[in-house]
């Protein structure tokens, strides 16, 4: 096989191969650098052969280049403009205008992967459109000149209560994948979670940082080999990670048809989990593909189990009644080390028709305020302006993460693509802020907005279980 010019013996290694036989096999005697790069980590060859099967550069005028298949993204990324064809990155205004740029950028399996989530979308579409029922309340005769957007997360300070959400295989938008969006998270101050299934292994991300003080939050899949999830945790407790995040919204993969159907030629495989799109995949789709060996037996013991193999506050991820909040906030569970909690539906990707985060939000503020005491308390999922993280805010969220943005501000301009997309945000939550006079992310409360619009669709308890009598209509 060949790539970037050097020519490898992989035969001994086909029967080992995690995306199985039939991937290298296609790709045999042919220059396979554009259909291997963007899916593997730089060195991985070089990590999984022997010297003597690494047998040196070709002379290019031997071979043939193939044809990239839908496995990669579909146009060169850069700063936009000129040869490749998509807007400056000066005339992106807005996160809704890098999400139709990537569209464009992106081969149809990436955007499908990234896009995708289940069922008819209900969740996805509600997470996006529900904070425009949310009003602002401005106040008048104030002085904003100054407005600090600093805020601490997990004890870790950061320029503005934003941070970027784990996410599967940045490389499919960009060569430098989940490095990039560390280094752009590094130079606009705000703090990452490197997903399980990055395209990137944890130490090739963590080198992607600015400085070895930059804050970086790991997300943990638990593999039903524990073995394989403990070998993990150690080697993130060693890297310079703040904190373990445990995924816990999707013990099984939803039903992602548009990522279904697509075609996936070849295999896509996480640097960081091994697990991926297989020989014999067939169209189920990358998203149930990465979840291969991911257990779905977890329960709340298991917080113990993950305590004794890492030293690192732990955050739990995915909650969306206020029920597991108010466990999350228990004293035995916060004695183990839990910290927060990330409200989260998985953007939309696992069960279609749960509510988007800020509901939970607000019904957590109903039914056991007290958890915001005890927890810091996160929202990730269908943040688009800045007047979303303001209003996140004022309910009483400490921070927001956002997902697709960052891959869609990655698609087509890298490491460039995500600042601007970090700086947006900034820019808005300050004007924001200034608007509503408050000067600190610390002023914000719920005099701030308007929720009647949503206080109507927030989760009451059934009269049955508040002791309620309930009769039938005859």
């Amino acid at each position: 096989m060949i790539d970037a010019k050097e020519v490898y013996d992989v035969t001994d290694f086909l029967s080992s191969h995690p995306g199985g036989t039939k991937a290298i096999l296609s790709l045999a005697g042919q220059d396979a650098t554009e259909e291997y790069d963007p899916i593997h980590p730089p060195g991985t060859l070089e990590e999984s052969l022997e010297k003597s099967q690494i047998l040196g550069p070709i002379d290019p005028s031997t071979i043939a280049t193939i044809t990239p298949t839908s496995s990669l993204t579909s146009s060169s990324p850069g700063k936009g403009g000129g040869e490749s064809g998509i807007p400056p990155l000066s005339e992106q205004l807005n996160l809704d205008d890098f999400a139709i740029t990537a569209e464009k950028v992106l081969s149809p399996k990436a955007w499908a992967y990234y896009s995708s989530a289940s069922d008819d979308l209900l969740t996805k579409k509600h997470n996006n459109t529900v904070y425009q029922q949310i009003l602002l309340r401005p106040r008048i005769f104030r002085d904003v000149r100054d407005v600090d957007t600093r805020t601490t997360i997990c004890s870790s300070p950061i320029a503005f209560p934003v941070f970027v959400a784990p996410a599967a295989l940045a490389r499919l938008a960009h060569p430098s994948g989940e490095a990039g969006i560390a280094e752009a998270c590094g130079r606009e101050g705000v703090l990452q979670c490197v997903s399980t299934n990055a395209s990137l292994k944890p130490e090739q991300v963590m080198a992607g940082r600015v400085s070895d003080n930059q804050p970086a939050w790991f997300q943990l899949y638990v593999k039903d080999d524990r073995g394989k999830s403990e070998a993990l945790l150690k080697r993130v407790d060693a890297l310079g990670f703040t904190a373990v995040v445990l995924t816990l919204d999707a013990p099984t993969p939803g039903k992602r048809e548009a990522d279904e159907r697509v075609q996936n030629a070849g295999s896509t495989v996480s640097a960081a989990s091994g697990e991926g799109m297989q020989e014999g995949g067939g169209s189920r789709g990358l998203g149930k593909a990465l979840f291969a060996g991911t257990t779905p037996s977890l329960t709340w013991e298991d917080i113990k189990w993950l305590r004794k193999h890492t030293r690192l506050p732990i955050i739990l991820k995915g909650l969306q009644t206020h029920e597991d909040a108010a466990m999350a906030a228990r004293k035995e569970i916060l004695e183990l080390g839990v910290t927060g909690i990330v409200l989260s539906n998985h953007g939309g990707r696992a069960a279609d028709t749960a509510p988007p985060p800020v509901y939970v939000l607000m019904e957590i503020r109903r039914h056991a305020p007290e958890v915001f005491n005890r927890l810091e308390v996160y929202v990730d999922g269908g943040i688009r302006r800045g007047t979303d993280v303001v209003k996140a805010l004022c309910l009483g969220a400490k921070a927001v993460g956002i997902g697709r943005p960052a891959l869609f501000g990655l698609s087509g301009y890298g490491v460039d693509g995500v600042r601007r997309v970090l700086t947006i945000l900034r820019q808005e939550i300050e004007t924001a802020m200034r608007l509503l006079g408050v000067c600190s992310v610390g002023e914000l409360g719920l005099g701030h907005v308007n929720t009647r619009a949503l206080d109507g669709l927030i989760y009451q308890e059934p009269q049955e279980l508040s002791g309620g009598e309930v009769k039938a209509k005859l």
